[in-house]
């Protein structure tokens, strides 16, 4: 707005400034102070009206915006009560009012009637802003009630778009500012592009990874991900433009930037969640000087075990009818096919687990041999946990390992253990 059209709302307005300055020159006050006075009481006055409009309109609206959310039952009615947006709603009116006021309340300084008109316009940049940031948060708050949606990276994409708002509210507050058209201000800042993509490299950055990671299906929030460059071993709490927020076990916040993910390492056990077991692959090493063949009159015992019972007696058979047939000198134990003490423990490890009511029956299970080290014979056992919690899972694989170091000696086995520093 110019001088020259100020001018002429202010010759319209005129009535309402004048009435208010005889009255006040009527009332005895210096010809000198009564514009000033004038604009005081006016300004006072507009300021009170403001006040009760804006409130009396936010209570309307509160009301009718609970009334609808109690009728509808629809989420993002309370999100907007939750938001304020009835309080930026309400400011409508009394902002139009204070626009309005404006040249009768400063008929008297044409001057300040600029200023004010322009801060007026200011103040509805800003006002508009908050008005459509608290809509975008709103919504934001209703998405994160569908299941779809909460293990997704939305404020990633909130941000953007809160971004791309800032940026128009910038330039048409520099337009104001400055009295250039907004059009040339947009030029401007696409001659400055350069210095504008250094400024938010990350925030480039971090969308362009947050997309990736979104389409490729790499992190979701609440994902347990490992990634030691970065000490983070926990779950994903929060996926923004800029950080990933990981809570690790230790209730300790990791901060990363989103690209990192992309261009690093990392593990996702969102696969072992999925599934609903926790895979163990832990060997027990046993000394190979107590490997031995078991002798005849060891048998019996054995065969009371309850978790190899049928299978020392199915072995035994199969052994005997071989060595029958093929005329085998038993008199030495070596001849022929024999029973050895680490194979009965290992099948006894395997129907130990396959029968343990805490091991995944559906998933991979093997025990095996590995090859010999300087610590003996190493008995591998790899299988699954029927739960993934972290308390659960070793409280499991504690129980599991106790009985088995225990079961060992049973077989005339020994286990491994380092003495040397004794």
């Amino acid at each position: 707005m110019n001088e020259e059209n100020i001018e002429q709302i202010s010759r319209s307005t005129s009535a309402i400034s004048e009435w208010s300055v005889n009255l006040l020159s009527n009332m005895g006050i210096a010809d000198n102070w009564v514009k000033y006075i004038n604009m005081i009481l006016l300004a006072v006055a507009l300021v009170v009206l403001v006040f009760i409009v804006q409130f009396i309109t936010r209570k309307i609206l509160q009301v009718v915006l609970n009334r609808s959310a109690k009728i509808t039952g629809m989420p993002i009615l309370y999100h907007l009560e939750q938001r304020r947006f009835p309080h930026f709603l309400a400011m409508i009116i009394p902002f139009s009012i204070v626009k309005g006021s404006i040249p009768i309340v400063f008929d008297q300084f044409p001057k300040m009637m600029v200023v004010m008109d322009k801060l007026a316009d200011i103040y509805l940049i800003f006002y508009l802003i908050w008005l459509i940031m608290s809509i975008i948060n709103a919504a934001t708050d209703t998405l994160r009630l569908k299941p779809s949606l909460k293990d997704k990276p939305l404020d990633s994409y909130v941000q953007v778009i809160k971004i791309v708002f800032y940026i128009f509210g910038f330039v048409i507050l520099f337009s104001i500012l400055t009295g250039q058209e907004t059009g040339v201000v947009l030029a401007g800042l696409g001659a400055g592009s350069a210095i504008t993509m250094l400024i938010f490299k990350d925030s480039i950055l971090g969308f362009v990874a947050s997309l990736q990671v979104s389409a490729n299906d790499m992190v979701r929030i609440g994902d347990w991900i490992t990634m030691p460059k970065y000490g983070a071993d926990g779950d994903v709490i929060q996926i923004t433009l800029t950080t990933v927020k990981v809570r690790n076990f230790d209730k300790t916040i990791t901060t990363l930037p989103p690209y990192a993910l992309v261009s690093d390492s990392f593990q996702n056990w969102r696969g072992m969640q999925e599934i609903g077991g926790r895979r163990l692959k832990r060997s027990v090493h046993i000394k190979q000087g107590t490997i031995r063949f078991v002798r005849p009159e060891e048998i019996e015992n054995l065969q009371k075990i309850e978790y190899i019972s049928d299978h020392v007696k199915s072995r035994i058979i199969e052994i005997e009818k071989y060595n029958k047939e093929h005329s085998v000198d038993k008199s030495l134990l070596i001849n022929g096919r024999n029973l050895t003490n680490i194979g009965l423990f290992r099948q006894y490890i395997y129907n130990y687990l396959k029968n343990h009511p805490h091991v995944h029956k559906e998933l991979l299970l093997i025990v095996r041999q590995l090859q010999p080290n300087e610590k003996g014979m190493p008995l591998e056992l790899y299988f699954f946990t029927a739960t993934t919690v972290w308390v659960e899972y070793e409280a499991i694989v504690s129980d599991i390992f106790d009985h088995i170091t225990a079961a060992a000696t049973y077989f005339d086995l020994e286990l491994f253990e380092d003495l040397s520093n004794d």
